[in-house]
Formats: C-alpha cells, sequence, structure tokens
C-alpha cells in the first residue's frame, strides 16, 4: 500500500501549524521497516520542535488526524500515531506542551514516553520525511534500558493479557513477547513478523501453532478481521500468551544475572 500521498500531506500540514518553528518530522516502526499491514499497524511519528509548541498550536494538532479524514475522506490519517513535542523534552524528560495521538484517543499533556524500542527504531531505521536530522543528539538506548523496557512488557503482558479480546491485537501480545525475546538475546530489534518467525525457527514457543496462525494474521489482517471464528479463537489466547511470557521471564531473568 502507497502511503507517500498521506505521509507528505501530514507532514506538511503539521509544519503550516507550527510556521516559523523549526521542526524535525519522523516515521518510524512498521512503515520504515517494511513490515506494515493495514488492517493492524499504524503509522509511528515523532515531531521535534526546536522551541515549545503554543497552546494555540497545541489545540490545532491534537484534532488534525480527523480534521485531514474529513477533508480528504480518507481514514489512513487516522494511523499516524506518536508525539509531537520540543527536542528539549525528549532528551530531558521536562515537562512541556506535548500532543500526544494514540490508536483511540489523542490529548494535550506535558511529557511523552518514548519507551527504549522505539528510541533504537528512530535511530537505526528512523526516516525523515520533514526538516533537519537530529538522530545524532538522541542517545541509543544502553543494554539496560534494553532490559528495562522488557520488563516493562513482561509486566504489561502478565496484567492485560491474562484474558484477552475478539481484536487482531490479541495476536499482538505473541510478536510482542518473540520480539522482546530477540532483543534480550541479540541486542538488536527486528520487525514483529520476523521475531515470531525467529521464535518458532528457534523453538521457544511452548504453544507453536498458535504462533504460527498469529503470523498468518499478521500478514493478512483484512482476511481475518471481520471473520467470527477468528474473533471466537482471539478471544481465547489468554493462556497461550501466558505460557509464552513465561518463556519471556526466563529470559530477563537470564538477562538480569549477566
Amino acid at each position: 500500500m502507497d502511503l507517500q500521498q498521506q505521509i507528505q500531506t501530514m507532514s506538511f500540514t503539521i509544519q503550516n501549524i507550527l510556521e516559523d518553528t523549526p521542526v524535525s518530522i519522523y516515521l518510524y516502526g512498521s512503515i520504515t521497516m517494511d513490515d506494515f499491514q493495514y488492517g493492524w499497524s499504524d503509522i509511528d511519528m515523532l515531531c521535534l520542535t526546536d522551541y515549545s509548541i503554543s497552546q494555540e498550536q497545541a489545540h490545532r494538532l491534537v484534532g488534525l488526524r480527523q480534521e485531514l479524514v474529513e477533508q480528504y475522506r480518507d481514514p489512513v490519517y487516522l494511523l499516524f500515531e506518536g508525539g509531537l513535542l520540543s527536542l528539549e523534552s525528549l532528551l530531558n524528560g521536562t515537562p512541556d506542551t506535548v500532543v500526544y495521538w494514540g490508536t483511540n484517543s489523542q490529548r494535550i499533556t506535558d511529557r511523552y514516553n518514548f519507551n527504549s524500542f522505539s528510541r533504537y527504531e528512530l535511530k537505526t531505521t528512523g526516516v525523515l520525511t520533514a526538516g533537519k536530522d537530529i538522530r545524532n543528539i538522541i542517545m541509543m538506548p544502553t543494554n539496560a534500558d534494553i532490559k528495562r523496557a522488557g520488563q516493562f512488557v513482561y509486566e504489561t503482558v502478565r496484567k492485560h493479557a491474562v484474558k484477552t479480546s475478539e481484536s487482531l491485537y490479541s495476536c499482538g501480545w505473541m510478536l510482542d513477547i518473540a520480539r522482546c525475546i530477540y532483543t534480550l538475546r541479540t541486542g538488536s530489534i527486528i520487525t514483529k513478523t520476523k521475531a515470531g518467525e525467529w521464535a518458532l525457527e528457534q523453538q521457544l514457543c511452548p504453544v507453536p501453532e498458535t504462533l504460527k496462525k498469529v503470523l498468518l494474521v499478521r500478514k493478512d489482517p483484512l482476511k481475518y478481521k471481520d471473520d467470527p471464528r477468528f474473533k471466537v479463537w482471539a478471544s481465547s489466547l489468554g493462556n497461550d500468551v501466558q505460557r509464552f511470557a513465561d518463556v519471556l521471564e526466563q529470559e530477563l531473568d537470564k538477562a538480569n544475572a549477566c
């Protein structure tokens, strides 16, 4: 799916709203790693400004996705997710005006959690769509940062994936676990699809048939999204997700022992 027109339109409109404030706009994640799957994936974006975003600008930006959907009659604009904030706030974690675009909501806040996995992707495979490339002053996450990010994923899975829903994203828990294990073992990050395939090759998943089906869904989400049989299956994944999380727990124990 060619998304260049939507990407250009989004970048251009953001620049217009921010007017004379120098910006650097990046894409990262599945869209730049050749793993974007329409119907499942979002378009990860990070917009960094030289100066703080004004309240007026923030109020224009927070609803921009919906505005572009209405203007162009194109729902793709809702897939853009991420943060728009000053470079200083990102680097130092200082409170500032931040516009956050999430999967189901958007808001103006004062901080943005740019996790270590996203930071790694930005540094290694991110693509600049507007402005000056300033990634040289953004630090690569350390091994300790990666371990903490893996621990956060583990704790999230234990808390929120005991029971799963009928959504495609129930499959995502399995791929998130696979990618965390890969990263803990190798120190690098690959796509969710490749991580799932790697976990199967390495025979790491205690429920390989489930992971195989998850990969089928990942590669053709629109085929399964509204299938009643898929929804029943997706809502029953909790036990399998937790069994795979047991493997992640062991990997974290090994990593923390080093």
